[in-house]
């Protein structure tokens, strides 16, 4: 059930079942406290009439509650609300997620969004009880109440991690929201043995609702993984990455209790809180896997698939940009072919790291040197080049804060760029949970596996009945697909190439 279409009973019926499947999907607010709680909170349950729901913490910090003591609701994972919605707020709240805001400001932010700052201010208010400047405040809050229970880090270094404009600007929130100065919330945290991490290295913890396919997620990076930016095994995920403070790292790696655990170096501190967005989006950890699960599992075909591997996972993208080219190379070729493509384009014109990594091109150096590395149709080449260009010099906009049918119909006028390219990019940079891929051949290939219509439009048709979870219903169809052929068809009509399920 998507929380924002929750009544008032259902919410109350979580918060009295203690269900952890809605934590940090909404709040809950007490009056008789003044303090608002996860739906999980060990707390005694509140009276009815003592209860406001909220759909951000944000909301109930403008509201004039705290955060509790004994739940801590900001240490939870995200709302999957915001990749379900594709509004305005949606969008605002992943590209706050992003740090937009620290970097941009509110005007930035409404830039992005095409309203003035005034309007956006106000429909953010009127939809999630909060502002632009409310909500980032309120990431910056949670980031740092991360930062100071999670790590040693001194409480300046946490303060501008967490996008914080100065040191003052940090006590000030904390105290306000949690009621505690920031050496009282370090020392709420657990005891922990001492984390033996790389010098200059930030560990933290990812948290997310089980259960949670990583296996899959990690064998998909694996496969995908180009040598010197990206390393892979069957239990961590690590990258080099460009950001707007310089060059970072960041490594995902699961323990033996199954916990997912982050490890980052960055350049600027502000690139922080941004990473710890990058890293949750790859994953995909903000989902709600029990919500998915019981949607597809209705469907006889699909119960022995949601059995075989509960919790599965879209994996997302660490840069809009270069998702989109390395979506492109993989067009008409296989998936080692395209790794091949790619190590040579990255090993050729991109950049190298201070400790030896590599870091993707830019998309300038695509644009100005992509034909003296590309092989391939020269057509197919020049759509690889032209996309770089557009996007260098920003005629062509691909973000996670994009409207959904925009962003498509913006690629689809690129030459290249088939609705399988389109959708694809859809799926990884903003996280749309809805997107079939029916002229993917793997995914017919999953289909026909698991009994289910397997030609492009009786496949579109039966998958409405998944709706709003056909990103899920693609990825099992992937893991369905018996052996992949090394070449396959693909019913793409974009000229000059048709697309392939790469990237």
């Amino acid at each position: 059930m998507a929380p924002h279409t929750m009544t008032f009973d259902e919410r109350y019926r979580a918060i009295s079942a203690r269900d952890t499947r809605f934590d940090g999907q909404f709040v809950t607010a007490v009056r008789s406290t003044g303090i608002y709680c996860r739906p999980s909170c060990p707390a005694r349950t509140p009276k009815p009439a003592n209860v406001t729901f909220y759909p951000t913490s944000a909301a109930a910090h403008e509201a004039g509650y705290r955060a509790c003591k004994r739940c801590l609701p900001e240490a939870t994972p995200g709302s999957p609300v915001w990749n379900l919605r594709g509004d305005a707020a949606a969008r605002a709240m992943r590209l706050i997620a992003a740090g937009v805001v620290e970097q941009e400001g509110v005007p930035g932010l409404a830039n992005r969004l095409g309203y003035s700052p005034r309007h956006l201010t106000r429909m953010l208010t009127a939809e999630l009880g909060a502002g632009p400047l409310a909500l980032a405040r309120a990431h910056r809050a949670h980031t740092a109440r991360m930062l100071l229970t999670s790590t040693d880090m001194p409480v300046s270094e946490v303060a501008f991690s967490a996008g914080f404009a100065s040191i003052r600007q940090c006590n000030d929130t904390i105290r306000e929201v949690f009621e505690m100065t920031p050496g009282q919330l370090r020392h709420t945290r657990r005891a922990a043995a001492p984390d033996a991490g790389a010098q200059g290295a930030i560990d933290l913890l990812l948290p997310h609702r089980t259960p949670i396919d990583a296996a899959g997620v990690f064998a998909w990076m694996a496969a995908r993984a180009v040598p010197g930016v990206e390393e892979a095994t069957a239990t961590s995920f690590a990258r080099h990455l460009r950001m707007p403070g310089g060059p970072a790292h960041l490594e995902i790696r699961q323990d033996a209790d199954a916990r997912l655990h982050l490890r980052v170096r960055v350049t600027g501190l502000g690139d922080l809180a941004p990473l710890v967005s990058i890293s949750r989006r790859l994953f995909d950890l903000d989902a709600d896997p029990a919500a998915v699960d019981e949607a597809l599992a209705v469907h006889p075909q699909l119960v022995p698939l949601v059995a075989a591997i509960p919790g599965i996972r879209v994996p997302g993208a660490a840069d809009p940009h270069e998702m989109l080219i390395r979506a492109m190379v993989g067009q008409q070729i296989t998936v080692a072919a395209a790794r091949t493509a790619l190590t040579a384009l990255t090993e050729q014109l991109g950049e190298r790291t201070a400790d030896g990594g590599l870091l993707f091109p830019t998309m300038a150096a695509i644009a100005e040197h992509g034909t003296e590395v590309l092989r391939g149709p020269a057509a197919r080449i020049r759509a690889i080049t032209g996309a770089a260009a557009a996007l260098a010099d920003g005629s062509l906009i691909l973000t996670v804060g994009d409207d959904a049918a925009e962003q498509r119909a913006r690629l689809l006028a690129m030459p290249g760029i088939g609705p399988w390219t389109a959708d694809y990019v859809r799926m990884r940079v903003i996280g749309d949970p809805d997107v079939l891929l029916p002229g993917d051949v793997a995914v017919r290939a999953g289909a026909t596996a698991s009994g289910i219509p397997a030609d492009p439009r009786s496949l579109s048709a039966w998958s409405q009945r998944t709706a709003p979870w056909r990103s899920y219903l693609t990825a099992h169809l992937w893991r369905a697909a018996p052996v992949r052929p090394a070449r396959r068809e693909h019913l793409d009509s974009a000229p000059p190439m048709k697309n392939r399920r790469k990237a």
